[in-house]
C-alpha cells in the first residue's frame, strides 16, 4: 500500500478541546450519529481534571515522539497515538521493575496508579459519550490463554478502569483460531474499516495473551465541500514529483487560521464543533522545519492564535490505510526490556517468564467532501518465554559412541537397567 508523506505538507490531528485524538468504535455496520451503542463504563470517580490533562498530555507527547520517529520515511503517516497508549497503558498495568520504568519513560504515563487509572478511564468515557452529531467510541478487550494461571487482581484492575473484559482462548492449541476470533472483534469494533490487524503466524502456543483496543471516528463537516467543485490538480510532492489528485475546495467561508513565517494552520470543524481536524501546512521544502519545531508548546501556541477570516481553502481528496509492527520503534525509543527473556511482567502472573512479543497498530483514514472516517486498532502480544526442555532418562533408553567427523559408530547399546 502507498503510504507516501503528503510533501506539501498535511499533519492531521483530531482536535476534542485540549485533547488529540483519532478514535472510535462501533458495533453496528453502518452506523450513523446518534445510533445508541452497548458501551462499558470504567471507573472514573476519582479523576481530576488536572489528572486528565496530564494524562492526555503524556499520550500527545508520545504521539509527537512516535511521528517524528516515522518521519524519517517518504511515505503517508497515519496512526491513532490514544489507542496505542491505551493497548501499552493495559500492558505497563503488569509491568514491574526496569520494565515498568523504561515503558513509563517512553510512553509518558503518570506515575501515580490512581491518576493514571482514573485518567485513562475518564478519557474511556469521554470518548463513548454518544454524540447526535457524530460517531466517535473507543473498546478494549483482553484474550487470554484459557487455565493460564494469570493474577485476579490484574484482570480486576483492566475490567474497572479500561473496561476490558478477558475472554479465553486456546492459544496453545488453536493458534490460528484465536487470531481469527481476535481479527474478526477488531474488524467488528471498526466498522469492517481494519481488517486482518494481527498477520499469521504472530500468534503461536506460546502466546499467553493478547491485548486489544479498537477506535473508530465519523463525522461530517461543520461546511461540507461540494463534489461538484472538487477537480483534479497537481500536487507537488517535491521538487521533482508532481501528481494529479482530486482537489477539494470552499469559496468564501469562515475558517479558523494562522499564519506565520513558513507556516500555514487551518482548522477544520466536525458538525457539533466539539472535534476538528487541524492541517499545519509548511512553506514548500519547509517539511522539516516544520517537523523539528513540532512540540506540545507550540501546537499549543498555533492554536491560541487562530482567527476567524473568510478565505477559500483547496484540500487534496484522500483515503489511504497504514499498517506498523511497532517493537523495533518502541526498543529505539527507549524501551527495550519489555520484549526479552529480562522483560518482568509479573503483575499479570506473579512471575517474571512473560515479555512482549509484538506490538501491531493499524490505521484507515478517508477524507472526502463530507467529512472523515477513521479507525485504528491496537494489539500486544504476550509471551511466556520458552522453558528449556527436559531430558529425563528414567527408562530403557539405546545409546551410541559415534564419531563425530565421519559419524561412524564406534559402540552401540541399550540400557534396560542401570542397577545390574
Amino acid at each position: 500500500m502507498s503510504r507516501k508523506i503528503f510533501a506539501a505538507g498535511i499533519v492531521i490531528c483530531i482536535v476534542m478541546a485540549s485533547i488529540t485524538f483519532l478514535a472510535g468504535c462501533t458495533e453496528e455496520p453502518e452506523p450513523e450519529p446518534g445510533d445508541e451503542r452497548p458501551v462499558i463504563v470504567a471507573d472514573d470517580s476519582e479523576a481530576t481534571p488536572e489528572g486528565i490533562a496530564q494524562t492526555a498530555n503524556g499520550s500527545n507527547q508520545f504521539a509527537l515522539d512516535f511521528f517524528l520517529k516515522l518521519s524519517d520515511d517518504e511515505e503517508n503517516i497515519f496512526f491513532s497515538p490514544y489507542s496505542i497508549s491505551v493497548a501499552l497503558a493495559m500492558t505497563y498495568e503488569g509491568a514491574r521493575g526496569p520494565t515498568a520504568e523504561e515503558m513509563q519513560s517512553v510512553l509518558h504515563f503518570p506515575e501515580d496508579d490512581t491518576v493514571r487509572r482514573s485518567s485513562f478511564a475518564a478519557l474511556h468515557n469521554h470518548i463513548n459519550n454518544n454524540s447526535n452529531e457524530y460517531l466517535l467510541s473507543t473498546a478494549n478487550a483482553l484474550w487470554a490463554q484459557k487455565n493460564y494461571p494469570f493474577l485476579a487482581e490484574y484482570f480486576n484492575i483492566i475490567e474497572r478502569y479500561y473496561a476490558g473484559n478477558a475472554s479465553n482462548l486456546d492459544f496453545v492449541g488453536e493458534p490460528e483460531k484465536s487470531r481469527v476470533t481476535i481479527n474478526d472483534w477488531v474488524e467488528d469494533q471498526t466498522n469492517d474499516k481494519i481488517k486482518d490487524l494481527i498477520p499469521k503466524g504472530q500468534i503461536d502456543e506460546w502466546t499467553r495473551l493478547v491485548l486489544t483496543n479498537a477506535i473508530y471516528f465519523k463525522a461530517n463537516w461543520l461546511t461540507q465541500f461540494d463534489k461538484d467543485d472538487t477537480r483534479d490538480s497537481d500536487f507537488f510532492v517535491d521538487s521533482e514529483t508532481t501528481v494529479t489528485v482530486p482537489m477539494m475546495s470552499i469559496r468564501d467561508e469562515s475558517f479558523n487560521y494562522y499564519s506565520t513565517s513558513g507556516l500555514e494552520v487551518l482548522e477544520l470543524p466536525y458538525e457539533g464543533e466539539d472535534l476538528s481536524m487541524l492541517i499545519l501546512l509548511p512553506s514548500e521544502g519547509q517539511m522539516d522545519s516544520l517537523e523539528s519545531n513540532l512540540t506540545l508548546e507550540n501546537l499549543a501556541e498555533w492554536r491560541s492564535n487562530l482567527r476567524n477570516r473568510e478565505m477559500d481553502i483547496y484540500i487534496p481528496k484522500f483515503k489511504f490505510e497504514t499498517k506498523y509492527l511497532m517493537n523495533d520503534n518502541l526498543k529505539e525509543m527507549g524501551m527495550p526490556t519489555a520484549f526479552t527473556d529480562s522483560a518482568d511482567f509479573s503483575g499479570m502472573n506473579g512471575k517474571k517468564n512473560l515479555y512482549i512479543a509484538f506490538v501491531i497498530h493499524q490505521g484507515f483514514i478517508d477524507v472526502n467532501e463530507e467529512g472523515t472516517e477513521a479507525a485504528a486498532a491496537t494489539a500486544v502480544g504476550i509471551s511466556e518465554t520458552c522453558v528449556p526442555p527436559s531430558f529425563n532418562a528414567n527408562h530403557p533408553f539405546i545409546f551410541l559412541i559415534q564419531d563425530n567427523e565421519t559419524g561412524n559408530i564406534l559402540f552401540m547399546g541399550r540400557v534396560t537397567d542401570p542397577s545390574q
